[in-house]
């Protein structure tokens, strides 16, 4: 089915197999940096690219080429995120402390909070920004992202996140609002004295 859909637009299966394959190379590292903002979490990040490229795969055949393909992989990955984040909170989780099926009293979990990926993403945007983020809604941190790191215009924004542009100026305005609280609420030392029209 695939490959008829790609021979309709007059691209053989393997030479559209070989241009989305490059493409993924030339935008991974892009790709991973936007997902572990999104995430926070090394692991969650390498999950979520992941599942964009896979619906990116799935769906090329739909790709206008004329438009930047970053844009529509954002826009994948930005539903690709809120689906994971639904799905986590429908996911049914258990004390710490509660006994594990193997009569143990405590369950051993791994300590993930200090990865080289978590450090890179911590040093450029720094912890405490990396922090408030993960405190926002998946609507808001993607808006904020988008515009204030990817440096994305509120049109293009729209487009990614399948929204109006009003929509988008809303989420960061909020965001941005959310953020700044956060940063003045736990981090007073070093932000308290931002201006009101800062972040």
């Amino acid at each position: 089915m695939l490959s008829v859909l790609w021979r309709d637009r007059g691209n053989t299966a393997e030479e559209r197999q070989a241009r989305f394959e490059s493409l993924m190379r030339s935008t991974y590292r892009q790709a991973y940096s936007f997902a572990s903002k999104l995430t926070g979490n090394a692991a969650e990040a390498e999950d979520l690219v992941q599942e964009t490229y896979v619906r990116a795969f799935r769906f090329f055949h739909r790709f206008d080429e004329a438009l930047p393909f970053t844009n529509w992989l954002y826009r994948i990955m930005s539903n690709a995120h809120i689906d994971q984040v639904r799905r986590k909170q429908r996911i049914k989780t258990n004390s710490l402390e509660q006994p594990t099926a193997s009569g143990m009293s405590t369950m051993d979990i791994p300590d993930t909070a200090v990865t080289v990926d978590r450090m890179m993403v911590d040093e450029a945007m720094g912890e405490h920004v990396t922090d408030a983020l993960s405190t926002m809604t998946p609507e808001f941190r993607t808006a904020v992202l988008l515009a204030d790191v990817e440096g994305m215009a509120y049109e293009e924004i729209a487009e990614v996140m399948n929204t109006s542009v009003g929509t988008v100026r809303s989420r960061i305005h909020r965001g941005r609002k959310q953020l700044r609280r956060h940063l003045l609420n736990h981090a007073p030392e070093v932000y308290g004295g931002m201006a009101n029209d800062e972040l």
